[in-house]
Formats: C-alpha cells, sequence, structure tokens
C-alpha cells in the first residue's frame, strides 16, 4: 500500500511538473541566478541586456550581451538594468528577466509560474512595487520576495528558525547585506550600497589617477578577481593592464601589484567595516553573546575576494566562515524556500495588486 502511495505521488509529481515549474530568481546587480524546483541552480549568466536601439528588440541577454558592454556600434546598446541592487531601467528589467523565464522554463502547457525574488533588505516598498512589476510582465503567475541575508542564512544551511543569533554578510555587486537572523526574522540589518561595483570602481580611479590610464568596467573586474586583495600576503603578484593613455590617446599596457590594488581598495572596503561594526553595536547582548561563539558567515561574490575573512576577523575579532558557494548560497536558500513554502511563509511576503 505504501509503495502504491509513493508511485502515485511520484506520478503526480511529474504530472505538475509538466504543467508549471516554480522559480526562485536571485535578481542581483552582477548575475543573474535562477533555481527551478526539482531541478536546482538552471541558470548562472551576467545581467546584462543588448538591444537594437532603431527596433528596441533584445539581441542578447545574460553572458552574450557582456561581451558586448563597451564593444557596441552605435545601432547597439549593452545594458545593466541593475544598480545599487535595485531596478535602474524597469523595461529592460522586464525584457531580461522574459528571456531568462523563457529559456529555464522549456515547452510548459501553462507557462506563468509562481516566482520568488530575492531582494536587499533595505529596499523601499517603491523598489519593491518595481520588482513585483517586472517579475508580473515577464510572465509571472505570483511573485514573492525574500530578504537576500534570511536566503543566504537558509542556503549556508544556519538555523533561521532558532532563539539564537546568526550574523551574516552578503557581498553582491550592487548592496553589502549584513543583518542578525533570529526567530525567521531580521532583528538588526543595514544594507549599504558599496559592494563588487564599487570595488572596480576604485580600482579604476586609482588606475586613472596614478598612471594616466583609462581602462573599462570589465578590465578593472578582470584585475579584481586576478590579484585583487583585502589583506597583505607574503607572495605578492603582478598583472598586465592595457587602456588608454590619458594624455596622448595611445593605448598602452602598464604592470600593477597586488599591493597596489589593495591600496586602491582600501576606502571602499573600510566602509564596509565600519558598517559591520554598526550592526554589531545595535545587537542586543544575547544575541552578540551567541555571533561570539557562532562568528560571521559570509555568502555573495563579494566574499571571494582574497583575504577579505582575514580583514573582518582582524578588525572585528569574531570568528569568520565563508561559504562553500558563497555567489550561489542567496539562490539556493530561496530554492529551499520554494521547495517548501508551508515550512518558510514567516520568511516571505507576497506582492499582490492593491
Amino acid at each position: 500500500m505504501a509503495s502504491n502511495l509513493g508511485s502515485i505521488f511520484r506520478v503526480f509529481r511529474r504530472l505538475k511538473s509538466q504543467f508549471m515549474t516554480d522559480v526562485a530568481i536571485d535578481l542581483g546587480t552582477c548575475t543573474t541566478l535562477i533555481y527551478v524546483n526539482d531541478r536546482g541552480i538552471v541558470l548562472n549568466e551576467p545581467t546584462v541586456v543588448a538591444i537594437d536601439t532603431k527596433t528596441q528588440k533584445c539581441l542578447a541577454a545574460g553572458e552574450e550581451a557582456k561581451k558586448m558592454l563597451g564593444r557596441t556600434p552605435f545601432e547597439i546598446k549593452a545594458i545593466r538594468p541593475m544598480k545599487d541592487g535595485v531596478i535602474a531601467d524597469f523595461e529592460m528589467v522586464e525584457l531580461l528577466l522574459h528571456t531568462f523565464i523563457e529559456k529555464v522554463q522549456k515547452k510548459r502547457l501553462f507557462t506563468r509560474p509562481r516566482i520568488i525574488i530575492c531582494v536587499p533588505s533595505g529596499i523601499t516598498e517603491v523598489e519593491k512595487r518595481a520588482v513585483r512589476d517586472s517579475a508580473e510582465a515577464a510572465g509571472a503567475r505570483e511573485v514573492f520576495l525574500v530578504s537576500e541575508p534570511i536566503a543566504a542564512a537558509i542556503g549556508i544551511n544556519l538555523p533561521v528558525f532558532a532563539p539564537t543569533g546568526n550574523m551574516v554578510i552578503d557581498i553582491g555587486g550592487g548592496t553589502t547585506e549584513i543583518a542578525v537572523i533570529a526567530l525567521s526574522g531580521i532583528v538588526t540589518n543595514n544594507s549599504i550600497r558599496i559592494a563588487g561595483d564599487e570595488l572596480d570602481d576604485a580600482i579604476l580611479q586609482y588606475i586613472k589617477k596614478n598612471y594616466n590610464l583609462i581602462i573599462g568596467e570589465q578590465t578593472a573586474e578582470h584585475i579584481k578577481i586576478e590579484i585583487g586583495n583585502a589583506f597583505p600576503t607574503i607572495e605578492e603578484s603582478t598583472i598586465e593592464v592595457r587602456g588608454r593613455d590619458l594624455v596622448s590617446g595611445i593605448p598602452k599596457t602598464i604592470k600593477m601589484t597586488s599591493h597596489e590594488v589593495r591600496e586602491a581598495l582600501q576606502e571602499p572596503l573600510s566602509m564596509i567595516i565600519e558598517a559591520i561594526r554598526l550592526t554589531l553595536e545595535r545587537t542586543p547582548p544575547e544575541l552578540a553573546a551567541d555571533i561570539v561563539n557562532s562568528g560571521i558567515y559570509l555568502a555573495g561574490g563579494g566574499s571571494q575576494l582574497k583575504g577579505i575573512d582575514t580583514l573582518i576577523r582582524e578588525e572585528t575579532n569574531l570568528p569568520v566562515t565563508i561559504a562553500e558557494e558563497p555567489h550561489k548560497s542567496v539562490v539556493i536558500g530561496a530554492g529551499r524556500i520554494l521547495e517548501d513554502m508551508s515550512q518558510y511563509e514567516k520568511v516571505i511576503f507576497q506582492m499582490k495588486r492593491e
């Protein structure tokens, strides 16, 4: 009897997946990740869309569109429609989401999915409505929102329902989310619009100021990934940087050391450290005592910067742990919520039209 029931349940789930596919989306400033129930992470692409300026049609989205940034002719425009973790260009986000959802949906009889979207904890009501409207315009049947720090905590397997405090720092492309979580909610949080993009810009400005060399955003990001570091290491490395000379206008090449990159990143990193300190200062004493034991957990693509865990450890005197796959933590957490929405109903909020 039990085996028959199990077989019926499996058949039902297969049939259900033919009709609808619910998705969880980490709509990041730099990268968009999509989790589909029963299939896991099915998309991990840059949040970039390329359009034909005459027809306004989408020419490319994701990885293909990112390759076009800073290289397009007049009739093509490559756009990053998200800025500081929120929507900067509504129409382009709608176009991007529509393209990505269509890509992961395959062929379904009913293609209007329920969608969970991860948003910064400091997002305003107006920005929440913009996210909802974009998702609905892209084909969502129902839209649910979840705070990025809570999704990250669930993705890291932290006990979010327990009365103990857990501190999560999610360093993304547009925002750094710092939150102390207990009893399914955020007790203390700080959402600052200083993250990966600001680190790239700091490198770009440093090279411009010290070498009179103009480089693009993608070059700055490449330097950060290759030799970027937040804390001094024994071994120093160098990288060749190509750009345009500010004085002569002729392309030239320079060599940059990891020490110089660390110097360039000092200001934005110190602002992130200051935000962590402020959050700790506002944390209730009982939860602060829990954090002394459990430490700080790092998630988000920005936590892959070499030495950032050591820097935070040195500045706070607390244990620091980087998630196993930090850039996927948020979408994995959102996916777990999607798989069992009744268990996680306290951490999500539905965006309904008034």
